[in-house]
């Protein structure tokens, strides 16, 4: 029986779907961050549960095949990445084998055939990134990932997963902000202003959006010093300052003001242009999530006849590209914001056979009066509400597309859909949005049982 404290000998035999290497002592599982399959490692039991155990690398006797050297110098302290010491075409295997794995384990899907997952380039594909500022022992600002675990902020002056055109900005806008001398935010004492530096930028149009969150509104000083980034930088559209004074990780508030520039970028996503603010909710891989949308459209061979109904749109990153496909669409978001910026991407595209509604699902779907053809589903990483699930069977239309970011969730709810008979699964296509870390994107399809 292991005990924490324990120094112990293992291989490591898989990897979970947390990211965490997975050995056997004693019968006993135990998961090893750090590590990777075929590793063999001393570790110490840091941690001893009913049914696993916890433990920490301490040394490598041998190591796996699949490890690589990182391609980050901070990757084996920050927490952004966890799979950097994994090579990734056994990144892509993991993910493959996850996603199958669960369905048939969580949902009960067996002999479940899974296309091969979609993947692009393996660095540089993050769109938009926040990073927490900080202050070190020195008084330097520091702005970076949260070391693993903890909050600790890693100060970084470029990340190899973001946008590589963003790494300038990153390290200059931190001397700009030192010399400033604006006070950093301490969410310990809740004192200072500065709590976030946000980037985004549109892959395919280069445009880039910086917002400072800030539990302060903004002073002369920093409106004069937007205005000097606005001509430094000519990819710079924008510079905004998010209010949150709440005593909350929630990174942004409920107000946003332009400092110069205006407030969104635009994009160019499945052939439309987007207006995309710092605040809304877009897919981080552009290019992945433009094949994974190929993909779904390929597998549906859409008739133009339809009408689809796609939930938690957000700013209609898929509904306006089925909108083009399709007799009719339906947007249905809470974030209001969204919806605003929704109705804009539908204006500046001439998309008129698309309606944009402000309503969480779980209060629509039961005030629904016309049967969608199609219902598209991307719900949080939670999944979908219960009222929710007991609405689509009520709906029986002729297929459910669920996109998830999360394969538990995935299967608990397809299982609750298909347990009664109605539905079966017709596809499903994993795609590799987040490499370097163990989630993975899946879409499925679900056609009705006539």
């Amino acid at each position: 029986m292991i005990k924490q404290g324990d120094l112990v000998e293992v291989e490591i035999d898989d990897v979970s779907s947390e990211g965490s290497g997975v050995a056997r002592v004693d019968q006993q599982v135990v998961f090893i961050p750090n590590t990777v399959t075929g590793d063999r490692i001393s570790s110490r039991i840091v941690r001893v549960k009913k049914k696993y155990a916890q433990g920490q690398l301490e040394e490598f006797r041998k190591n796996s095949a699949y490890r690589i050297r990182p391609r980050c110098i901070v990757a084996d302290k920050c927490g952004g990445c966890q799979w950097q010491h994994i090579n990734y075409s056994y990144q892509l295997q993991l993910k493959q084998n996850q996603v199958k794995e669960t369905l048939t384990r969580i949902g009960g899907f067996a002999d479940l055939q899974v296309e091969p997952i979609i993947s692009g380039e393996d660095l540089s594909y993050r769109n938009k990134v926040n990073y927490p500022l900080g202050v070190s022992h020195t008084g330097q600002i520091k702005a970076g990932y949260y070391r693993q675990g903890s909050h600790q902020i890693v100060n970084i002056n470029q990340c190899p997963i973001q946008d590589q055109r963003l790494n300038p900005l990153l390290a200059e806008i931190k001397q700009d902000l030192q010399q400033l001398q604006i006070p950093i935010y301490d969410e310990k004492n809740h004192k200072g202003a500065l709590r976030h530096l946000c980037f985004r930028i549109g892959k395919n149009t280069g445009e880039i959006l910086l917002t400072l969150v800030s539990a302060e509104l903004s002073d002369d000083a920093m409106d004069k010093q937007a205005e000097k980034w606005m001509k430094r930088y000519p990819n710079l559209v924008g510079v905004t300052l998010n209010y949150n004074p709440q005593k909350t990780n929630v990174i942004f508030g409920q107000k946003t003001e332009l400092l110069a520039g205006r407030p969104y970028l635009i994009e160019q996503f499945a052939r439309l242009n987007y207006h995309l603010r710092a605040e809304t909710f877009f897919q981080v891989n552009t290019t992945v999530a433009e094949d994974l949308l190929t993909a779904i459209l390929n597998k549906l061979s859409l008739t133009g006849e339809e009408t689809v109904l796609d939930l938690y749109c957000g700013v209609g990153t898929f509904t306006l590209p089925f909108a083009q496909k399709v007799k009719k669409a339906i947007g249905v978001e809470s974030y209001s914001l969204s919806i605003e910026q929704a109705q804009r991407n539908a204006e500046i595209n001439n998309i008129d056979n698309v309606e944009f509604i402000t309503e969480t699902t779980e209060t629509f779907l039961p005030t629904l009066e016309t049967k969608p053809d199609l219902v598209i589903l991307d719900p949080p990483r939670k999944g979908c509400q219960t009222e929710v699930i007991e609405s689509l069977k009520q709906i029986k239309s002729n297929f459910i597309l669920y996109i998830s970011c999360h394969p538990a969730t995935l299967a608990r709810d397809l299982q609750l859909l298909c347990q009664e008979g109605d539905y079966r699964i017709m596809f499903v296509q994993p795609a590799d949005f987040f490499p370097q870390t163990p989630h993975v994107e899946t879409a499925v399809i679900l056609t009705r049982i006539s």
